[in-house]
């Protein structure tokens, strides 16, 4: 055994430290600051750090190859104020982490009661506790991919498990060194057809737009590549974007920073940095809802907000000044008259589709129709463009539409007669 700890938590009893190299902690071993666990591979390492330029102590998880590089932490809202912090797992499979006069800053939960309970770090960088005989994931007691906190690593279900509600998002740190909870979120939203937001506060920044059956529709930087694959998976239990390595050699991250971006990296082992690969907001035209309302951004043009054919801006004044947050409004009105009909708009990221809804068996066709049912129907849109099945119907004001020039997606808006263009099916004669 490496070294010998005496810890009260209800009565006195000994505790001993895991062998160097080891991965997990049992129910009568502890961590205390100064030792680590190290997953089988040595891809990640658990312990207790110091951010720069403060004292304080956190129990963390980074990689083995760069230890400046946090991935999980622990206490965020916690820290030690020395290093007498123990970690351990107690009988009833809850890791805990106290102090020298046994206070708890910060402890897991299960529900079940485990027979001879571990905690072990994956290779994969999840902590996990598990009985010691079981390492079915399914069975875990606990895993902290359930609580990931600013960054997303490989094999993370980001989104809800819709059986418990539990729902696995990231925060941001509050600054580089400073890991407690900071002001930026992002989350799978599951309102109307599920779509990834970042936030800022309570400000919408970003919106990935809804997923196509290829990628997110307004992340056309995400396709198929050398480093990764993804999928998004939408059942009745669960909802969720993962993706994972295709090469084990390569490594790579999402981080959300504290100002709202969503950033990847890989690392390059031979100058040992991190690169930048790729961010979710490419331009100002990802700013969420740039051109207000039945706006739509093209950041090619000058200005970059236009407002959709049909509609004009909403207060002349205020468009031609730069400030578009007001958006646009129909040119004649449509509800349901005769000869109105739909135009279809190219190659651009969805609408907004938290008051949309969908229907994954019916065909564009039918989608059409149920639109044309409806008065109150704005417009309609293919749910899946890979087999162009599927359903996506708005019901209210279109927001946070770009144009891209090739990777865009197409819909349909519903128009007046006098407003319909060439491309437009009109409904009523």
């Amino acid at each position: 055994m490496k070294g010998l700890t005496l810890v009260s938590l209800c009565s006195i009893f000994f505790i001993f430290t895991p062998s160097d190299g080891a991965d997990t902690i049992a129910v009568n071993q502890s961590i205390i600051d100064g030792e680590t666990i190290v997953s089988a591979g040595s891809n990640f390492e658990l312990g207790f750090f110091s951010p720069r330029s403060t004292r304080l102590r956190y129990v963390g998880i980074w990689y083995k190859f760069s230890s400046e590089t946090l991935v999980w932490v622990a206490n965020r809202e916690a820290p030690l104020n020395d290093t007498s912090g123990v970690l351990q797992v107690t009988r009833k499979g809850i890791l805990v982490l106290h102090n020298s006069t046994n206070v708890v800053l910060w402890s897991t939960n299960t529900s079940r009661v485990p027979q001879n309970p571990v905690a072990q770090l994956l290779d994969s960088g999840n902590l996990v506790i598990r009985e010691a005989n079981d390492t079915n994931e399914d069975d875990y007691l606990w895993d902290s991919f359930d609580y990931p906190g600013n960054t997303f690593l490989p094999g993370l279900k980001f989104g809800r498990n819709l059986i418990t509600g539990l729902d696995r998002y990231l925060v941001s740190w509050k600054s580089t060194n400073d890991p407690s909870l900071g002001d930026s979120t992002t989350m799978l939203d599951p309102g109307g057809y599920p779509q990834i937001f970042i936030r800022v506060g309570e400000n919408i920044v970003f919106r990935s737009g809804p997923w196509n059956g290829l990628k997110f529709s307004g992340m056309p930087n995400l396709k198929p590549n050398p480093i990764y694959t993804y999928e998004f998976v939408y059942n009745e239990k669960e909802i969720y974007y993962r993706y994972d390595l295709t090469d084990s050699s390569v490594v790579t991250r999402m981080l959300l920073t504290n100002d709202g971006i969503l950033q990847r990296f890989t690392w390059t082992s031979s100058t040992r940095t991190w690169n930048l690969y790729l961010t979710a907001q490419m331009d100002n035209c990802d700013r969420y809802a740039v051109c207000g309302a039945y706006g739509i951004c093209n950041i090619d043009n000058s200005p970059a907000c236009a407002c959709l054919d049909g509609f004009q801006p909403k207060s002349r004044q205020d468009w031609d000044s730069g400030d578009w947050s007001g958006g646009c409004v129909r040119k004649n009105e449509s509800i349901c008259r005769a000869g109105e009909g739909f135009q279809k708009v190219t190659s651009v990221k969805l609408p907004d589709t938290r008051t949309s809804s969908f229907n994954v068996t019916m065909d564009l066709e039918e989608c059409r129709r149920v639109c044309l049912m409806n008065c109150s129907c704005t417009a309609y849109s293919t749910l899946n463009i890979t087999d162009g099945t599927g359903c996506l119907l708005w019901f209210e004001d279109l927001l946070d539409i770009r144009e891209y020039t090739e990777t865009g997606q197409d819909f349909f808006i519903r128009l007046s007669a006098s407003d319909l263009g060439m491309n437009s099916f009109i409904l009523f004669s």
